[in-house]
Formats: structure tokens, C-alpha cells, sequence
């Protein structure tokens, strides 16, 4: 069982890499893990639960969720005007096309930054290639998209509103049309913005909804745990936790976001097929074929379904997927149970109203572009 226990670590590690990046078949039934040579037909049952590791010291587990020394630089430098200005334009459907379609759609922040899909809904009825990833608690990853084709939130702010599969707007000069022509955004730019001779800008824009998304965090039960209250956590979650540490999870899932800080490949010990090449696409470099950013496991119990592709909708078969393909193993029912219980303690409380709920956007004039449904 030492092997396999070793084993698992690799392979929890990438549970998050891996719910960003899973193939799109479901996995066949687990097999059950190679007998000992010498075990007698009379062995104990495959399924009993294995001996748990040693329990993990307090200071040892918590030392695996704090900031690293360059995520505790980052000096937050975003004005209420830039967050509000950034909040109206994460709801604005002007933004798209046909007027349809706003980040909230994908990102539904009601529903933790997800719309509950495999693949989200873009300009007339477009499926996306991939899930769409919660936008709570994105400003702790390395890099934005599945893929980690955009550096930074703002990066990731203007790519959807010009790719024609999502809100298909036909050009940055169409969007500034659109933003140009309602005095009350000129206006918001101008203040948010005091410093610039254009404000009205697809960067500021980007910038602005940045501002905004780095707004968007939770805190749970187990912030509490964190912070020095072990009874926080149940003890199946404890048990949960000491699991995903002691087996060596946290060599990914790591730091206050639980993840986010580093590319896995798909299918460590055993292949998983998938055409998804990853991060491939955006390097070309052979070593990053079917690697995916590795997400936060915040809310990971409210961002279903998971994997890069939307197959997975049981956050259980996502744990015993990832023992299979990660780690070559059958996890036992008991380890599925208390990793899963971990997880759970993960889900936070989300922000108020003055965060989540639609603002009131300015009306549109006589110049405002129409909605398109071409």
C-alpha cells in the first residue's frame, strides 16, 4: 500500500490540473490495483480502506497554503472608480455582438464564476472548444485559460469580447464605438482613467474588468483552519487534508488559491486520450503536449462540471479519475470519500450584492451600434 500511497500524491496533486485538463471520454471502471504475488485467495478485500499515513503536523500543513514570497509582493493598486467602472462592463452585453452575451454569462458570479456547463454558449449558439474556468479567485493563477495563452487577468479581459466563437464583437474599433457612445462610460473612463489622453480604451476596459476580477474571492471553514482554529474542519476533513498533503498534492496544489501556480501534463501514468493538446498550442514546444494550467480548488465542490472539457459531472468520479490516470491505482472508498470531504471545506461564502449583483448600465443613445445576430 506504501506504493500506492506514494503513487497518490503524484496523482491528487493534479486533481485541479486535471479539472482543467481531462479528456472527454468518461474513464472505464477502475481496475482493481495488481494483486501480490504471493497474496493468498483468503486476502483481505480489495476495497478495504488502506492504513492512512501519519497525521501531518498543524504548522506543516498550513505552511503548504500560504503566499509565496512573489504572490505576497503584488501590491494591489486598483481604485474603487476602476472596480466599479470594471463591474459594469463584466455585465455589459453591449460588449458582444449581438448584444447578448456578457462576461456574467460564462462567468455567472451568482454560481461561483460558472455557468454550469460543459462548454459555454457563445455568439448565435457557438460551443466553445473547452470549460469555461470560475473567475473567483483567477488573479491567484500563473497564467489565464486552460492553456495559459494569456499572461495576466487583463490579457484575459479582451480576448473573449473579439473572438468570433464567444462575444464576436468584429473589431476593437467597434467595441470603442460602442463605449464611445454612451456618455456615462466616457465619463466612468475619464475617472477612472484621469491620467490618459484617450481613457476610452479596449486596454482600459481590460484593465478595468481585471480590477474587478480581483475583487472576486471567497473565504471558507477553511480560511478558519488556516488561520489557527483546527476544529474548523471536521475530522473526515482532516483526514481528507492530511491525505492530500501527506501524498504530496500540495507540490500543485499550493499557496492561498489551492492551485493555479503551475502547467501538469494530462495522463502522467496512464495515457488519457484526448485531441486537446494544451499548452502545446501556445508554445509549440513538444514538453508542454496536453499539459493544462493547474486551477484553484476554491469552490471546486460548486464549479461542475469538471476537467478542461466539461465530462466529468461528480466531483468523486473526478477524484477516482485522476487515481487512475495520475497515479495508475484504484482509490479506496473511504480515501475518495475524505479527499472529497477536504474539498468541500474549500466552498466559501461568496461576495455581497455590491460585488455580484448586475449594476444599473447606462442606456444606449441613438449612436449606440444595434445588436447583430450575423
Amino acid at each position: 500500500m506504501k506504493r500506492n500511497r506514494l503513487w497518490l500524491g503524484v496523482g491528487l496533486m493534479s486533481l485541479g490540473a486535471l479539472s482543467t485538463s481531462c479528456s472527454k471520454e468518461a474513464p472505464a471502471p477502475q481496475a482493481a490495483p495488481a494483486p501480490t504475488a504471493a497474496a493468498p485467495a483468503e486476502s483481505a478485500p480489495a476495497a478495504a480502506a488502506p492504513e492512512p499515513p501519519p497525521q501531518m503536523a498543524y504548522a506543516k500543513l498550513v505552511s503548504f497554503f500560504r503566499p509565496s514570497a512573489s504572490q505576497a509582493a503584488v501590491a494591489k493598486k486598483d481604485t474603487p472608480e476602476r472596480i466599479a467602472l470594471g463591474r459594469m462592463l463584466f455585465f455589459e452585453n453591449r460588449l458582444s455582438k449581438n448584444h447578448d452575451i456578457s462576461c456574467n454569462s460564462c462567468h455567472d458570479l451568482a454560481s461561483f464564476g460558472v455557468d454550469g456547463k460543459a462548454t459555454s454558449d457563445g455568439h448565435k449558439g457557438q460551443k466553445g472548444s473547452r470549460n469555461s474556468p470560475t473567475v473567483f479567485h483567477a488573479a491567484g493563477h500563473v497564467a489565464q485559460f486552460w492553456d495559459g495563452r494569456a499572461a495576466t487577468l487583463e490579457d484575459q479581459a479582451s480576448g473573449p469580447m473579439m473572438n468570433p466563437a464567444e462575444m464576436a464583437m468584429p473589431s476593437e474599433k467597434h467595441v470603442l464605438a460602442t463605449l464611445n457612445s454612451i456618455p456615462q462610460y466616457v465619463k466612468a473612463f475619464k475617472v477612472a482613467f484621469p491620467g490618459d489622453k484617450k481613457p476610452v480604451s479596449v486596454t482600459n476596459a481590460a484593465r478595468s474588468i481585471a480590477a474587478f476580477e480581483r475583487e472576486l474571492l471567497t473565504t471558507s471553514r477553511f480560511d478558519k483552519y488556516l488561520a489557527g482554529d483546527e476544529q474548523a474542519l471536521s475530522e473526515q476533513e482532516r483526514r481528507g487534508l492530511n491525505i492530500f498533503a501527506s501524498s504530496g498534492c500540495t507540490t500543485c496544489h499550493n499557496g492561498p488559491s489551492v492551485g493555479g501556480t503551475s502547467f501538469q501534463k494530462l495522463g502522467l501514468i496512464e495515457d488519457y486520450p484526448t485531441e486537446d493538446k494544451g499548452r502545446y498550442d501556445v508554445t509549440q514546444n513538444e514538453e508542454d503536449l496536453h499539459k493544462f494550467r493547474v486551477p484553484t480548488l476554491r469552490n471546486v465542490e460548486k464549479t461542475g462540471p469538471w476537467f478542461h472539457d466539461g465530462s466529468v459531472k461528480e466531483l468523486a468520479t473526478a477524484v477516482r479519475l485522476m487515481g487512475k490516470h495520475q497515479l495508475g491505482t484504484t482509490l479506496s472508498d473511504s480515501e475518495v470519500d475524505d479527499i472529497v470531504a477536504f474539498l468541500k471545506s474549500l466552498t466559501g461564502e461568496l461576495p455581497g450584492p455590491e460585488l455580484l449583483s448586475p449594476p444599473e448600465l447606462p442606456p444606449s443613445t441613438a449612436s449606440t451600434p444595434k445588436p447583430d445576430p450575423t
